[in-house]
């Protein structure tokens, strides 16, 4: 969300930076135009009111006088104003709107580094703040190899046995699961590995949110109105209400319509969390297996920052997300997206593809953005910065997978799966498993 504001003191810069993204062909003139609109109307409710005054004190005076005809004149004029302010404020708050609506559609804007691009082929290998191709090479670990021909993840032994998407479409239809046994209890596994990670080394609170969240709340993180196709919404009274489509909706909102203190910043957030998507426009990509599904788990992480440091936060997330990996010791590489992949409320994103032997190919496991004040804006979420007295200036919002957890499941099946259909338990797993160290096989 912009402010009106900025872009006219910046019109120029604005038109720069908007063009850099996909398909947005609104410009400053036209955003000028409607406001343009709104001050004009403004300033005749201003001047209506202003002459009421004026008027007003004229009656008292031409009674003082006993001028009753002047005094009728005047309340005649005066009766004709009142009429007008009640219609010039129904257009003033219609303009309003109209302007809302129009800024409220329009992508963040990305930062200067970014790559200019259209799609996820003009995505570029990123390898840290200071890092080389070598050095991102030692610090991830190496790619699996294989005796045999490896198995995508559904169709390994134990996962052929434990999930089940012919009873999930019974009970749901397509991009369901059921998950059993020694599958699901992994799954389970591989989400409490991630949040304790995150929540007893990395610092964020843990937080059990609500699943089901306002329009207002899904406006502040931008999935509305934009977004509105991919949302499964249940009625709530008069209203209604959403299921998350991710737990940055709930973690991120927590600060709305609130001032903070810089010295609680940077807050951090992380939840374990189900989260629901309709997948609109995705038909006929990743039908089979757990690639794509409308209920899944994910960790989710969120910061609130200054503007100060939200940069230094980003790169601090993406070390939280690449742990897991690292720990899990799945291969994966970072990808910087271009201008044209980034998602909408996005300044910058970096996302971690873990590689899948069963599919040769890497796919994305998290994505790590950071939002300036943008969501902030939405949300009327500000701190007040500490010293001498300042007026409060908006937060900066960060969310990133931290990681989601079925495909982490589908790259460790995928990765660590033997020839007779069992599947090794990565080390910083077992404990979660109750010691074991494989499961499946004959």
């Amino acid at each position: 969300m912009f402010d009106i504001k900025w872009i006219r003191a910046n019109a120029e810069a604005f038109d720069a930076a908007v063009s850099r993204r996909k398909n947005v062909s609104v410009r400053s003139s036209d955003l000028l135009a409607i406001d343009d609109r709104r001050r004009e109307i403004i300033v005749r409710l201003n001047e209506a009111q202003e002459k009421r005054n004026a008027l007003s004190k004229q009656i008292g005076q031409a009674k003082a006088q006993k001028d009753e005809a002047k005094a009728q004149e005047l309340m005649a004029e005066v009766s004709r104003l009142k009429d007008f302010i009640p219609t010039g404020e129904a257009e003033e708050r219609a303009v309003e709107a109209e302007l809302r609506a129009a800024l409220s559609v329009i992508p963040n804007l990305a930062l200067d580094d970014v790559p200019q691009g259209d799609d996820e082929s003009d995505n570029v290998e990123y390898f840290g703040a200071n890092g080389t191709a070598e050095t991102a090479a030692r610090q991830r670990p190496a790619k699996p190899s294989f005796s045999f021909a490896p198995k995508e993840h559904y169709e390994i032994g134990v996962a052929e046995k434990d999930m089940d998407f012919e009873v999930a479409a019974k009970l749901s239809g397509s991009r369901f699961v059921v998950l059993k046994g020694q599958i699901a209890r992994l799954e389970r596994a591989i989400g409490q590995f991630m949040l304790d990670l995150h929540t007893t080394e990395h610092g964020y609170l843990e937080v059990q949110p609500p699943l089901l969240v306002r329009d207002d709340a899904l406006f502040g993180t931008n999935q509305l109105p934009k977004f509105e196709e991919d949302l499964f919404f249940t009625p709530h009274g008069d209203s209604r209400l959403a299921l998350i489509p991710t737990a940055e909706v709930p973690l991120t909102n927590m600060v709305r319509e609130s001032i903070l203190s810089e010295e609680e910043l940077p807050l951090r957030f992380a939840a374990l969390t189900p989260c629901f998507r309709s997948e609109a426009g995705s038909a006929g990509r990743d039908t089979r297996g757990m690639l794509r599904q409308h209920q899944f788990d994910k960790v989710e992480m969120v910061s609130i920052t200054t503007a100060e440091t939200s940069i230094d936060e980003h790169e601090r997330m993406l070390a939280c997300a690449e742990t897991v990996l690292q720990r899990l010791g799945l291969h994966y590489r970072v990808m910087m997206l271009c201008t044209g992949d980034m998602g909408f409320g996005a300044r910058k994103t970096y996302d971690l593809e873990v590689w899948l032997p069963g599919q040769d190919t890497y796919r994305e496991i998290s994505s790590v953005s950071v939002c300036g004040d943008f969501q902030a804006r939405r949300m009327e979420a500000r701190y007040r910065p500490s010293g001498e007295k300042q007026a409060p200036r908006y937060v900066h919002t960060l969310n990133g997978s931290g990681t989601a957890v079925g495909r982490c499941l589908i790259a460790v099946l995928e990765n660590y799966q033997q020839e007779d259909g069992s599947v090794l338990i990565p080390e910083a797993l077992q404990p979660y498993m109750g010691g074991l160290t494989s499961i499946g096989g004959k």
